[in-house]
């Protein structure tokens, strides 16, 4: 793409979130004019975007105009108008990654049926909405327990089973777990995919990009612990602590992930390891990723870097690792509400090794992302004792009024 070295291309992100923020931070390398659509005038990526534009991502019009006024639209979230994403396709405008395949991944069910397609290891599903589903487990009676299934075959609708809402669901949000009938009260209202419960041992990622050439780079395979409260990362571990071909076994299915879907952009794969070992892929998002954020300290090329690279045409960078690292997510704290106040920030930039990255959000809430700490060491183990240090340092609070 000629135009990037003119220093005149617009890119166009989609929503104003940490994401987008660190994503116009490496634009901004290249000296690239970056436009951003939010409906928050207090996104994070406002105060560095050099053009902001107030419009929801969901309305029709208001991704339209903001489309026309750039030359490369891309975004940091899935949930969008995908028939103004069409539209803008149809008239020239480069769209990466491609709608059709953003229409895919916003829904779960199309998402798990690409996968069975392509003979991609899943957990074993039905499509069906709240009201059969009731009705189907009141059939089977309260105690039934679904029998032994392989990755790739229908899930009975039986106990222990996972709803997930086929679409708008997030970090989180949109999932049900369900062991027993005394769980029902949980049930999603709406369509949904139902996944029978993987007994997992592990969860994984690898974040996969491909440019237009077909070229792909895989960076190396994370592990990730979860706050079972949030339901959010709480820890994340690079490289993961898993064997070797457990590791390639996952870099060569998001490479035949991406490739199917002839994606140009970055995909982030996420998987379970269950107890018989078995790799199996989750959920996919077509863009940066929180499972990726240590890349800008840690790996030759961060995720961001390499997005760019990837929808802007451009070669593919090193996705070699320079130093193990930990990623923590820094949450609101449950209880508090208001102006942020971030307390350990100084305690903690005394560790050597210690990246903080602050979004920038003005109100925290319980749980809210309010940043991430990579912390680089020289061994895992050294780099894990720092990050534990750091999280009982950090606490993100609101201010009182007076």
């Amino acid at each position: 793409m000629e135009r990037l070295v003119t220093s005149n291309l617009k890119l166009g992100i989609i929503a104003g979130g940490q994401l987008g923020k660190m994503l116009i931070q490496e634009a901004s390398k290249w000296d690239i004019i970056t436009y951003i659509l939010d409906q928050d005038v207090e996104c994070p990526a406002r105060s560095i975007a050099s053009h902001f534009i107030q419009g929801s991502n969901l309305d029709y019009d208001d991704v339209y105009r903001f489309g026309k006024m750039v030359d490369v639209l891309t975004f940091e979230i899935e949930n969008i108008n995908i028939d103004a994403l069409k539209r803008l396709k149809a008239e020239g405008v480069v769209v990466k990654p491609d709608p059709d395949i953003l229409e895919l991944i916003q829904d779960k069910g199309l998402q798990k049926e690409f996968y069975l397609r392509n003979h991609i290891p899943t957990s074993p599903f039905r499509l069906t909405d709240s009201a059969t589903l009731v009705n189907q487990l009141n059939s089977s009676g309260p105690g039934h327990r679904s029998p032994a299934t392989t990755p790739g075959q229908p899930a009975p609708f039986s106990f222990p089973f996972v709803q997930k809402l086929r679409k708008g669901g997030y970090d989180g949000r949109g999932v049900a777990v369900i062991d027993s009938s005394d769980d029902l009260g949980k049930l999603l209202e709406g369509a949904s995919v139902i996944e029978e419960k993987v007994d997992i041992a592990k969860e994984i990622s690898v974040i996969v990009a491909r440019n237009k050439k077909g070229e792909v780079r895989c960076f190396p395979v994370v592990e990730m612990t979860f706050d079972p409260q949030a339901n959010l990362v709480d820890k994340l571990l690079c490289p993961a602590v898993i064997p070797a071909e457990q590791a390639a076994e996952a870099q060569q299915l998001a490479t035949r992930i991406i490739e199917s879907l002839k994606m140009e952009g970055l995909l982030a794969v996420e998987f379970f390891i269950d107890r018989q070992n078995r790799v199996i892929v989750n959920e996919i998002a077509p863009r940066p990723h929180n499972s990726g954020h240590h890349t800008i300290e840690s790996i030759v090329t961060s995720q961001f870097e390499q997005h760019l690279r990837a929808i802007l045409e451009l070669p593919l960078g090193s996705t070699c690792l320079k130093l193990p690292s930990v990623m923590i997510n820094i949450l609101g704290a449950e209880g508090h509400e208001g102006p942020v106040k971030y307390e350990g920030l100084t305690e903690s930039m005394a560790i050597e090794g210690v990246k903080i990255h602050l979004y920038g959000k003005k109100i925290t809430k319980p749980f809210r992302k309010m940043g991430h700490i990579t912390v680089l060491s020289g061994s895992q183990e050294e780099a894990l004792k720092k990050a534990s240090s750091v999280h009982q340092l950090i606490k993100v609070t609101a201010w009182k009024e007076k």
